[in-house]
């Protein structure tokens, strides 16, 4: 782990040796930092000394082509691999000089990298640090060709496919590395490159692909030994358990069926080697035989399931291997009755601690996951050790791992906690099944001690992460380590307890005069709930804005909003409660006008998809603090609808502000402005959402003054931070505008205008163009002269009464009805 305070080393300029799928997508996420990159690989095969650079440097400029083209992005914005340098080993080593960081990132062969190492010494700076990305070769063996004064500096950086997006990085140290060099790299990585940094012992696979490769093979073995088919498998392996919903085979057919293999046959021949207890877990049979027949997965369209095309609704259809006859087969929705009673669970650990209570002579899910389970907790457990022979020192490491490297919602030993550590080892007896050591230990400690409910972890609101987990070496429980800087509200509301709640809110003390506004509705849809919640929070009558001097409005969940309640919504219109939706909007903006004119500057801190009301909650804040990973777009009009929040009347704000500075034409308008509310009205219009923060800015969600958290358990505390600076700094609240100059009928009629010839050209619909009008007319102020003042009430008034009247729409009720279903626009 990084120290707590910053190392004196930066990372100024970063190289990464290899151009393939892991370096070139390292390069990106270096340059998505702000940080220049050199990017090399090898001169293709033939390639005489005197062909041209583009020819020799042919593999790093091929790979800064496919990023920029890249799904999902590697870039936050294409504009950023403007830092990336390509070149080749043979000419361009010599930029690597300059660079405080080198990452070697080539093929699996330690021949290979061992030969590039010697070239290397000859360039790099005395105190560069030198890291390897591998994942199947010891960095022990690769640290053998290295000069005694290198290897302090050399040690392994274990990234995950795609860096941008998965969180974990496992650091692996040997006895010689330095440990400033070690904690330069993770302080970079943790605050530069957002990643959650776990640290190894370089044993084979490091930590999460091990536990991750057993876990899948692990799966395979017992879909044949219990008889049932991949469609159960991934029914059974996705969301139920909190893993990815793609469950077993789909993650295999996305990341390669042929990668997929390379991975467990490295794990099979190194757990012999060491003497593994489940090292006859290990892909079967049939999965050799694909791999001769190329059926490799996504990348050929054919794997587990093979693409059909798309069905009426757009949607993939796909046909299912039998994995006995290797013949596909229309896919059917997996059923088990346990399984579809879970699923109402909305807890995760309320859900797993369900599915393990069902009865496996009866039950196929339950026997299937009392085999899965058990063995992932006998196997999570014995990876541990003191001595140094295991990967893991501690729990906590596993845990971190599985969540940041596979996306787990909850750690194999958080899992345990949740089924009962003490009911599950009884049965594991009674069933004849081993128990593992550490959890013997575990269970020794807590009957010395006389608790009945041994558990891996404690919440301890005395030290700064709020939770201690139980070491079994030192037989005590010890702090969970906490890295200054991060916290979630789950930790913090432990410590400090909820000021208030109710079913979508809660309002939690962050210390120091700040105050954190949480939402935590299903998908933190925007309902009565919150909008209420907000409302009076904010207030400036109320008592908590007596008692803060700033908010910050954020989550702990995947997502900041999905925006509005279109189920709660559909269902008011669709039983003609007329008054009801007026009185809706009108709360609505109610909250958006509460945040805006809040007496304590209140700070957005929007991470995920945040969309519709999520937006326009952010567009009215006093500042935003904004995670990296932002997924932000006023998405009203895909479901026939337009923000009706204020979120029109602040773009057009913006599109005013963006102009107001440049000299009018010769009618007295600025063609700034209209250039603005152009852009502002197709991006409203199109329903375009950013891909990364970094895009939020070019779309004006996000204005040049709003800062970019990267590390996502960065964002609360940053967030904090935010809002303290503004009170600090005097803040003094707006107030509500009655002077805005409406761009007026001129505007309006040259954006009309422009969708009439969309139309024309059969690219929307007559519906899309009657929900782009109402658009139009709030971003221009409506057919008024041009100039003419009006207020934010005018502005807000106008949106209610085009929100109102879409509403009132069979078509648009029939978009509502669509996306909730299917989670998808309909174009009718």
């Amino acid at each position: 782990m990084a120290k707590d305070s910053a190392p004196v080393r930066m990372i100024r300029k970063v190289a990464v040796l290899g151009a393939g799928t892991m370096g070139s997508r390292i390069a990106a996420h270096v340059a998505n930092a702000g940080i220049p990159v050199v990017l090399l690989d090898m001169v293709p095969s033939g390639t005489g000394r005197d062909a041209p650079k583009s020819e020799r440097s042919k593999f790093a400029l091929t790979a800064l082509e496919l990023l920029k083209k890249s799904k999902p992005a590697a870039l936050y914005t294409v504009d950023s691999v403007r830092l990336i340098t390509p070149g080749n080993f043979d000419d361009d080593l010599g930029l690597i000089a300059s660079c405080d960081w080198i990452v070697e990132a080539v093929a699996e062969d330690l021949e290979i990298k061992q030969g590039l190492y010697k070239k290397v010494f000859q360039h790099r700076s005395p105190d560069a640090v030198l890291t390897t990305n591998t994942s199947g070769i010891p960095i022990a063996s690769l640290a053998e060709a290295l000069p005694v004064e290198v290897k302090p500096f050399f040690f392994g950086t274990h990234f995950f496919n795609p860096p941008r997006y998965m969180r974990l990085l496992e650091v692996i140290p040997l006895a010689e590395t330095d440990h400033d060099a070690v904690a330069a790299i993770t302080h970079f990585c943790d605050q530069r490159l957002g990643k959650s940094i776990v640290t190894s012992r370089d044993t084979p696979n490091f930590i999460a692909n091990r536990i991750g490769t057993f876990s899948m093979a692990n799966a395979i073995r017992l879909m044949q030994q219990q008889d049932l088919s991949i469609e159960q498998i991934d029914a059974l392996t996705g969301a139920p358990l909190g893993w990815p919903k793609t469950g077993t085979f789909r993650l295999g057919d996305m990341v390669g069926i042929d990668v997929l293999a390379h991975v467990a046959k490295n794990f099979e021949a190194k757990a012999a080697r060491i003497g593994d207890e489940r090292a006859d877990v290990k892909l079967p049979d049939f999965i050799a035989t694909m791999l001769e027949k190329k059926w490799l997965g996504d990348k050929v369209g054919q794997g587990f399931y093979k693409k059909q095309g798309k069905d009426a609704e757009g949607r993939d259809v796909r046909l299912v291997l039998d994995w006995k006859t290797l013949e596909y087969s229309p896919t059917e929705r997996p059923k088990f009755a346990s399984l579809e009673m879970a699923k109402n669970i909305e807890s995760t650990s309320a859900r797993v601690a369900q599915l393990l209570k069902g009865d496996p002579a009866s039950d196929k899910a339950a026997q299937f996951y009392w085999a899965l389970l058990t063995e992932l907790f006998t196997y999570a457990a014995n990876r541990v050790s003191a001595d140094g022979s295991e990967p893991a020192a501690n729990i906590v490491e596993i845990d971190t791992a599985m969540r940041t490297g596979f996306n787990w919602e909850l750690g194999p030993f958080e899992m345990f906690d949740a089924v009962g550590v003490l009911a599950t080892t009884e049965k594991m007896r009674a069933a004849g099944t081993p128990v593992a050591e550490n959890v013997e230990r575990l269970l020794k400690w807590t009957e010395k001690n006389n608790e009945p409910n041994p558990t891996w972890y404690k919440d301890d609101a005395s030290v700064p992460s709020g939770r201690l987990y139980f070491d079994p070496f030192s037989e005590s429980y010890k702090p969970v380590p906490a890295v200054s800087g991060t916290a979630s509200l789950a930790t913090i509301q432990k410590a400090r307890g909820v000021i208030r709640k109710n079913a979508g809110a809660s309002l939690i003390d962050l210390g120091d005069g700040i105050a954190a506004i949480e939402l935590h509705s299903k998908m933190n849809a925007l309902g009565g709930d919150i909008v209420s919640f907000v409302t009076q929070t904010l207030k400036a009558s109320g008592e908590h804005v007596a008692n803060f001097e700033g908010f910050v409005i954020t989550g702990d969940s995947a997502n900041f909003s999905v925006g509005a309640n279109l189920m709660q919504l559909l269902l008011t219109i669709q039983d003609e409660e007329w008054d009801e939706v007026d009185l809706a909007v009108r709360a609505f903006q109610g909250m958006t006008q509460a945040i805006k004119f809040c007496p304590r500057p209140v700070v957005v801190a929007p991470y995920g998809m945040c969309l519709g009301g999520g937006v326009e909650m952010s567009l009215h804040a006093a500042a935003r603090q904004a995670h990296a990973e932002l997924y932000m777009g006023l998405v009203e009009t895909g479901v026939g609808l337009i923000p009706g929040g204020g979120g029109c009347k602040e773009m057009l704000l913006r599109s005013i502000e963006a102009g107001s500075s440049i000299r009018p034409d010769a009618r007295g308008e600025s063609v700034e402005i209209f250039e603005a509310i152009k852009k502002n009205f197709e991006t409203i219009a199109k329903a375009t959402v950013s891909t990364s923060a970094a895009e939020a800015y070019g779309l004006n969600f996000l204005r040049h003054s709003d800062d970019v958290t990267v590390n996502r358990d960065r964002l609360v505390v940053d967030g904090k931070l935010r809002a303290r600076a503004l009170a600090d700094a005097g803040y003094v609240p707006p107030v509500p505008r009655a002077d805005i100059p409406a761009p007026g009928e001129s505007i309006l009629a040259t954006l009309k205008l422009a969708v009439w010839t969309m139309r024309e050209g059969e690219y929307i619909s007559d519906h899309d163009v009657k929900v782009a009008n109402h658009v139009a007319k709030v971003l221009t102020g409506g057919a008024v002269v041009p100039g003419t003042l009006v207020s934010e009430q005018y502005l807000v008034d106008l949106e209610r009464e085009a929100f109102l009247s879409l509403c009132g729409e069979k078509k648009t009720q029939d978009r509502i009805a669509f996306t909730l279903k299917t989670g998808k626009p309909l174009r009718n």
